[in-house]
């Protein structure tokens, strides 16, 4: 029988050019797993096959495990403190092993034994496949459609498979079985079967990857996308920058006649590409990024990470683009809010602003409203800048004399100082639970006391859009920020 054991491994890994060792555990598990079948419970079940004698031995085994732990799983596990009863020097996470009869192999049915085997060499095939292809390092699958599953289409490149969700898809693109895919290799996720590489036609990375395939300045370190934006299947912008002053960064990838633009173009179903040249100035890469609009002036605020962008009336519809299609690509690509608006209506929110500042410093400062126009005239537009701002700054201003600048700095500390009081006595109301709750910052815990949230329930029961207006996070921040707070209601937590 050990003899025939050997003959069946050996034929098994010529037919498919296996190791030895990979057909060796597949019959070691096809042992196991019908051992398995004589005992109650869910035993652990050890086989070992001696790879020159085809001899074998089996073992019911327990996992040892902390004493203060305690046993998870009986049938598998053993706690130390028992476990050195019977070997002195064992450690957490070896194993007590207990040699029983084993099963020979005429009594496992020679159908479920053939089967384990098989799936045990199918599954070491698809890993050897999957490595060799992704040692290639390509960052782009290329294959045919082979078939549908589920919504998804499985792509097939030699023998490996990918697998193109339906969210991954440029939307009405219609692929038959047959046809030539390209798409971007996001990840590869082995535990799903048959098809264990993630692929992508609508991501930015996509896009990108297939300019670095068309413009070789890219891959030479002459140019570099910077970022990139896509309406997939609609129109897409990236943003370039060259590292050679010699070098068009805008033109280098347009192409002789567009010939390289197009290329990408005709790859993503008709996708139109803006290409925007880059810079480290944000107003600036904002501007670059709503062409074709033309832009009036641009204030940016860099405490919300927003700019107000105004346009005149003629070029407002451009800016905003069909369905705001462009103001948003070009917020994604720059990473920053941006606010579209016309003269009368930038006039209208910096009326309604000058006059918050007007009144903030009327009240806070004790002064007349000429006082305040003239602080504002000046360009403050805060209490801590008339507190802080260096004195020779503010002795500029004609209209002050000396006395006046002290005096109104010292009114500023004053009440920024009171302010911060009342700030430190709002946030100590705050409860040490919901201080403690990850992903809160001193910062935010400030903001939430303003806003008399002081519990984790407090938190726990606002809505994503309430939490980002108290904030200022992104709906993804303040929706995982609100889940954190909810956990307690489902594990049973105590306020």
């Amino acid at each position: 029988m050990n003899r025939e054991m050997l003959m069946l491994v050996d034929a098994i890994s010529r037919e498919k050019n296996v190791e030895r060792d990979v057909v060796f555990a597949a019959v070691e598990s096809a042992l196991a797993q019908a051992t398995k079948k004589l005992y109650p419970g869910d035993v652990d079940i050890r086989v070992a096959i001696d790879r020159d004698t085809g001899a074998y031995e089996t073992f019911r085994r327990w996992h040892v495990v902390p004493d203060e732990a305690g046993l998870q799983l009986p049938d598998q596990e053993i706690l130390l403190f028992e476990a050195k009863e019977e070997v002195a020097d064992i450690e957490v996470d070896e194993y007590i092993e207990e040699p029983i009869e084993s099963l020979p192999i005429g009594r496992i049915g020679a159908m479920a034994a053939k089967q384990v085997i098989l799936q045990k060499i199918r599954d070491a095939e698809r890993e050897m496949l999957l490595n060799d292809f992704m040692s290639r390092g390509e960052r782009i699958f290329t294959g045919t459609v082979k078939r549908m599953d589920k919504g998804d289409i499985i792509v097939e490149s030699g023998r490996v498979e990918g697998r193109l969700r339906r969210g991954e898809m440029i939307p009405k693109e219609n692929l038959r079985n047959g046809d030539r895919v390209r798409a971007m290799i996001m990840e590869v996720d082995l535990t799903l079967r048959g098809a264990p590489i993630i692929l992508s036609r609508s991501a930015p990375e996509f896009m990108i990857e297939l300019f670095r395939n068309e413009v070789p300045e890219i891959e030479q370190g002459l140019l570099e996308i910077k970022s990139c934006a896509r309406d997939p299947g609609s129109r897409a912008k990236i943003a370039v920058l060259s590292h050679d002053k010699r070098v068009d960064p805008i033109g280098t990838c347009v192409g002789v006649r567009g010939t390289r633009v197009n290329a990408v173009t005709n790859e993503l179903a008709g996708e139109r590409v803006d290409i925007v040249l880059w810079s480290d100035d944000p107003a600036q890469f904002v501007i670059g990024a709503l062409a074709p609009a033309n832009v009036q002036s641009i204030v940016v605020d860099e405490e919300k990470h927003a700019m107000d962008v105004v346009v005149d009336e003629e070029n407002l519809a451009i800016a905003i683009g069909r369905g705001g299609q462009n103001v948003r690509l070009a917020s994604e690509l720059t990473g920053w809010k941006i606010n579209i608006m016309d003269a009368n209506e930038s006039a209208q929110k910096q009326a309604e602003e000058t006059a918050g500042t007007r009144q903030l410093f009327m009240e806070k400062l004790d002064v007349d409203e000429e006082i305040a126009d003239i602080l504002i005239q000046e360009g403050f537009s805060s209490l801590e800048e008339v507190a802080y701002v260096p004195i020779a700054e503010m002795l500029e201003i004609e209209a002050f004399d000396e006395d006046t600048v002290n005096e109104l700095r010292a009114r500023a500390k004053d009440v920024l100082l009171t302010m911060e009081i009342a700030r430190e006595e709002k946030v100590e109301a705050v409860s040490q639970n919901l201080r403690d709750l990850e992903g809160l910052t001193p910062e935010l815990i400030g903001k939430l006391a303003e806003a008399g949230i002081h519990t984790r329930d407090d938190l726990a029961d606002l809505a994503v859009d309430e939490l980002t207006e108290i904030t200022g996070q992104t709906a993804d921040e303040a929706k995982s920020l609100i889940l954190k707070a909810r956990e307690h209601w489902f594990d049973g937590a105590q306020e």
